[in-house]
C-alpha cells in the first residue's frame, strides 16, 4: 500500500502530495472522488458532446494529476485519450527517474488548458534532491465515450519529453566536459544559451576522449538516433575534461545578443581560410539548432553560387554587359524583380549588387543543363555532399535535380533549394577564400574524422570577379550597403536575400557578408528584406569578430 498520500485544495490550487514509490497500492481514484460523490466515476452513462466545460476541465485535470502523483500509472493512463502510451510514461516518472515523492499544483485553467507545477523528490542510492518544473495539459472530450480526458502527449509529464524518450536517474553515460573557446575562455550554457544543445552533443561525443568522468544525473534519453540526451538534474557533478572548440567568445556573445532581438532566427560565423566556426546562435535559444540543422530556401543569398556557375561557364563577366529586364520567362514560369524594377543592360556586377532576379534567369537557356547548378554547389562549394563532419549534427544543404520552371526557381534561391545559416556562411567563406573548407567546431585531431573536400577550387579569375561583385553589394548602391556601413576591414562583401514562403505574409530575411577572414550568414523568419533584419545581425557579429 502507498503511504503518505494527501489530497487537498489549497487557496484554489489543487495539490497532491504522495510519498513512496509503490505502484498499484492505495486507490487514489476512490480517494479523490470519495467513493462516487463526483468526478468521472459518478458521471452519467449518457455520452456527452460539445466542448468541455470549465468544471469538466478542472475535474479531469484534478483526477489525472492525483493519479500521477500517487504513482497510479494505469489509472492515470485511463484518464487520458491514449492509455496504452500514457500509462508506461507515467510509471517511468517513478521507476526510471527514481521519484520517491511528488507534489503537483494545478493552476487556473485557461479554456481547456491547465498549467501545473511539479515538485518531485528524486532519491538515488540514499541521496535525495528536489526537482521542480512546470508543464501543462489539455482536456478534450473522448471520441468514443464523450468523457473529458487529458489529451495525451509525453510533454505533459515534462515539456522536453518526446515520443519514444524515457526518463532515467543514475550514473551519467558520458563524462563531463568544460568546453572552452579558441582563447581558453569557458563556454557555459548559462552565459551562452544557444550553445546548450551544442555542448550536450559535444559532451556525448567527446566527453570520454578528453578524460571527462561521469557524475550522477536525471536525464531524458531521446531514443532517436542522432538526438542527444537531455540532462534535467545534476545530483553529483562529474570531473570535467577540457574540450577546446573553435568558438570565439566575443563573436558568440555578439551573435547571441543580435539574434535574440527577433522571435525566430539563426546566425553562424566561419573563418574562410580554415573553416573554423567562430559563432553559432539561435532564437529561440537552447532548442533546435536551426543554424546547423535547419532546411529552408535561402533566397538571393544563393545567387553567389549561381553567379559562380555563370562566370565559370563564361556566359557573363563581372564588368560585362548583361540584361536586367522587369520580368523573364522560362518554360511556363514568369519571374519578376521586386516591384518589377529593371536596370536595362548594365554590368552583371550591378545586377548582382541590386539583386536583379531576371539577370540570372535570362541565362538558363545558355547553360543548357538544368542540373548544372547542383553540380556547381557540390563540386566547388561542398554543398549537398552529405558528408560534413562538423563535430555535431549538421545539414550540409540540398539542391535536388529539377527541370524547367522548378530548375529556374533554384537560380534565385527559391523552390527546392534547402539551406541553413551554416551552409550560406560556408558558401560566403568559399567565395572569399576561393576554396571550400569544411566548417568545424572541434579539431579533427581529437578523433581523426575525415573532413569533406570539394572537387575543385574557383579559378583565380572567377574568384576575383565573385569577390568584386560581393564588394559591390556591400557598398555604394548595393542592397547590403546600409547594413555593412559600420563594418570595418580591408576587404568586405555581402549579399542580401528575401525568401518567399507559401502561406507567410512576410518573406524571410537572409543576409550574408564577410570582412577580411570572417564570413557570417543569418536568417530571420518573417524579417522582410535581407538588409532590414538579418543584415543587422550579420553586421553585429562582423563588428565583434
Amino acid at each position: 500500500m502507498r503511504s503518505g498520500v494527501k489530497v487537498a485544495i489549497v487557496g484554489g490550487v489543487f495539490v497532491v502530495v504522495a510519498g513512496g514509490v509503490a505502484y498499484g497500492g492505495y486507490n487514489l481514484w476512490q480517494g479523490v472522488n470519495g467513493g462516487g460523490g463526483g468526478g468521472i466515476s459518478a458521471r452519467s452513462e449518457e455520452k456527452l458532446t460539445g466542448p468541455v466545460s470549465k468544471d469538466e476541465v478542472t475535474d479531469a485535470a484534478k483526477e489525472f494529476l492525483a493519479a500521477w502523483a500517487a504513482g497510479e500509472s494505469d489509472r492515470a493512463g485511463q484518464l487520458t485519450n491514449n492509455p496504452v502510451d500514457a500509462g508506461p510514461v507515467v510509471a517511468d516518472f517513478g521507476v526510471g527517474a527514481k521519484v520517491s515523492k511528488a507534489e503537483i499544483a494545478a493552476g487556473t485553467p485557461v479554456g481547456p488548458k491547465v498549467p501545473f507545477t511539479v515538485k518531485a523528490t528524486i532519491t538515488y542510492e540514499g541521496q535525495s534532491k528536489l526537482w521542480t518544473y512546470g508543464s501543462e495539459l489539455t482536456v478534450v472530450r473522448g471520441l468514443s465515450t464523450g468523457r473529458p480526458l487529458v489529451d495525451w502527449q509525453p510533454a505533459v509529464i515534462h515539456p522536453k519529453l518526446t515520443k519514444g524518450a524515457t526518463l532515467h536517474t543514475g550514473a551519467a553515460k558520458t563524462g563531463e566536459i568544460m568546453a572552452v573557446d579558441r582563447k581558453g575562455d569557458e563556454l557555459s550554457p548559462e552565459k551562452y544559451p544557444s550553445l546548450a544543445p551544442i555542448l550536450t552533443q559535444l559532451r556525448e561525443k567527446y566527453g570520454a576522449k578528453v578524460g571527462g568522468q561521469p557524475g550522477v544525473e536525471t536525464w531524458i534519453e531521446s531514443g532517436a538516433q542522432g538526438s542527444p540526451n537531455i540532462t534535467l538534474v545534476t545530483h553529483v557533478k562529474g570531473k570535467p575534461g577540457r574540450l577546446e572548440t573553435t568558438i570565439d567568445a566575443q563573436a558568440q556573445a555578439a551573435a547571441e545578443r543580435a539574434v535574440k532581438q527577433y522571435g525566430e532566427g539563426s546566425v553562424v560565423a566561419v573563418k574562410p581560410s580554415t573553416g573554423e566556426v567562430r559563432a553559432v546562435a539561435n532564437a529561440p535559444a537552447a532548442g533546435f539548432n536551426a543554424a546547423f540543422q535547419g532546411k529552408q530556401a535561402p533566397g538571393s543569398t544563393w545567387k553567389i553560387v549561381t553567379a559562380a556557375l555563370l562566370l565559370e561557364k563564361g556566359l557573363v563577366t563581372a564588368n560585362g554587359p548583361a540584361p536586367c529586364p522587369p520580368d523573364a520567362r522560362y518554360y511556363t514560369r514568369t519571374f519578376h524583380n521586386l516591384d518589377n524594377f529593371s536596370l536595362g543592360t548594365v554590368p552583371f556586377k550591378r545586377s548582382f549588387a541590386k539583386s536583379c532576379n531576371t539577370a540570372f534567369i535570362k541565362w538558363i537557356d545558355e547553360v543548357d543543363d538544368d542540373s548544372a547548378l547542383g553540380k556547381e554547389a557540390r563540386d566547388v562549394f561542398g554543398i549537398g555532399m552529405n558528408n560534413w563532419k562538423t563535430g555535431i549534427d549538421s545539414f550540409d544543404g540540398s539542391v535536388p535535380e529539377e527541370t524547367q520552371g522548378a530548375a529556374a526557381e533554384q537560380y534565385i534561391g527559391q523552390g527546392t533549394v534547402q539551406m541553413n545559416a551554416l551552409n550560406i556562411a560556408s558558401i560566403t567563406a568559399t567565395a572569399k577564400y576561393g576554396t571550400f573548407k569544411q566548417p568545424f567546431l572541434v579539431s579533427q585531431e581529437l578523433d581523426g574524422r575525415p573532413f569533406a573536400k570539394a572537387a575543385r577550387s574557383l579559378s583565380p579569375s572567377v574568384s576575383s570577379q565573385l569577390r568584386a561583385m560581393m564588394r559591390a553589394a556591400a557598398t555604394g548602391e548595393g542592397t547590403g550597403a546600409r547594413a555593412m556601413a559600420g563594418v570595418g576591414g580591408a576587404d568586405k562583401g555581402a549579399k542580401t536575400g528575401s525568401a518567399e514562403v507559401d502561406g507567410q505574409a512576410t518573406s524571410n530575411s537572409w543576409f550574408t557578408g564577410y570582412s577580411d577572414d570572417l564570413a557570417v550568414a543569418a536568417v530571420v523568419q518573417s524579417g522582410g528584406h535581407g538588409g532590414d533584419a538579418a543584415g543587422q545581425v550579420v553586421a553585429s557579429v562582423l563588428r565583434a569578430g
